[in-house]
Parts: structure tokens; sequence; C-alpha cells
């Protein structure tokens, strides 16, 4: 595996229930919005609320809708009704799962990998991890909390391997603050890097949640283009 040296990194902004929040995304310049269709998180939206905020999208940004252990036909369904989405898995499930709830083959998925805080990180194979979803357009990056469906915590990214054949995403803990680090340090251990941010850019207090800030935005998409640009400097 090779890495380019120069890429730029594509961004993902998850979590979203607003169309404020969906159109300030858009501007700032995002690649990806996503929704949580996943009950039991405090940002989940109904498949019906997702399609509606994804009606926003212009051309060339692509809506990502998230599962937990989802039943494939329902899965399916999801995606046929949201044009262009891409699935992403966050529970446990297998490969076979994954190709069963996608088609096979009729439309992409991400695959989040749980890895774990500490040192326990090193313990985590994530080459088979990525090798075993080798169907996945790419291994999303976040820290195992309980519970399911992102808990915004991150893991040590430098206890990660030097070389994974596949394109990574990361996503865990991330903010204005920290995503150029993240971005230093696995940039060039993958095919590509992209970012994934959800309460890293949310309203402070605790009752906010999925209530994104768009100064936030702002301020993370700002940083990582800088982190682009040091790399290609």
């Amino acid at each position: 595996m090779t890495a380019p040296s120069v890429s730029r990194t594509r961004i993902k902004i998850c979590g979203l229930t607003r169309e404020a929040d969906v159109d300030a995304a858009i501007e700032a310049g995002a690649d990806a919005i996503g929704f949580v269709l996943y009950a039991r998180s405090p940002r989940a939206v109904t498949l019906e609320r997702a399609a509606e905020l994804a009606s926003r999208l212009p051309p060339f940004i692509t809506p990502v809708l998230l599962f937990v252990n989802e039943d494939a036909p329902k899965v399916i369904a999801s995606l046929a009704a949201v044009k262009g989405a891409v699935a992403q898995f966050h529970g446990d499930e297998s490969p076979e799962r994954c190709e069963e709830s996608t088609g096979p083959g009729r439309f992409r998925y991400m695959r989040a990998a749980r890895i774990p805080i500490g040192d326990a990180a090193t313990a985590f194979d994530l080459v088979k991890y990525a090798s075993d979803y080798s169907h996945a357009q790419a291994i999303l990056l976040d820290a195992h909390v309980e519970g399911y469906g992102g808990g915004g915590k991150a893991f040590d990214w430098s206890l990660l391997p030097p070389a994974v054949d596949a394109h990574l995403v990361l996503s865990g803990g991330l903010t204005p603050a920290n995503v150029s680090d993240g971005i230093r340090i696995l940039r060039t251990r993958c095919k590509t890097l992209s970012v994934d941010v959800s309460s890293g850019v949310e309203i402070d207090g605790p009752g906010n949640k999925g209530l994104k800030d768009a100064g936030k935005i702002r301020q993370f998409v700002a940083a990582v283009r800088a982190a682009d640009a040091s790399f290609s400097s």
C-alpha cells in the first residue's frame, strides 16, 4: 500500500436534526452529512425526517444513514428512500450482515470499528478488521464506549497500526482544536483519511445533543483545511 503524498481530507458532519444545521454544514464545505436512524440515540431522527433534511443537499454532498443492528430489509428500504445515501453500520454487524443489508452491492457502506480507549487499543487488530470488511467503502474509527452510535470520546490515535490497506474515517471526540493532530498522526497510515464530527461541533450544554453550532462547524472545517495545507507546503 502506498499512501498519496497529498490528499484532501473529506469531512462528514454527523447527527444533524435541523435544517439550519444542514445548511451551515453545506455552507462551511462539508462533503457528507450524517443522520442517525438509531432510536436510542439522543440525535436520532426518523427516516422521514432524514429524507426531508437530505433533500436540502446539493450535488456531490453525500447523505449517510447510521444504523445499529437494524434488520436488513429496513436498511435497504431506508437507503432507497434517501437518494444517494451511504450506510454506516455502528453495531455488531458481521461482514455478511453488511452485505445483506446493502443489496448486496446495491448500496455502499462504511463499517465502524470500535477502538478500545487507552493502551488496550494496541490489542485491536485493525489490519484484520479492514480485511474482514474489505467490501466496505471505508472503515470508520470510533472509541469503544458503553452503548452504540458513538460516544464523543477519543482513543489514542498513535496506537493504531502504521499501515492499513483501507480508506479510514477518523471519528470519536474530534473538535476544531484536535482534528489537525488526528490528521497529522493518521494521514500516512492508510489509503486516504476522512474525518467525522458530531458532538465536537454542537452547542454547549447537556440538553443540546443534535443541535449544531454554525461557528464551530466553520472552525472545524477551517482546521481540517489548515492541516491539509501543512501537508502540501
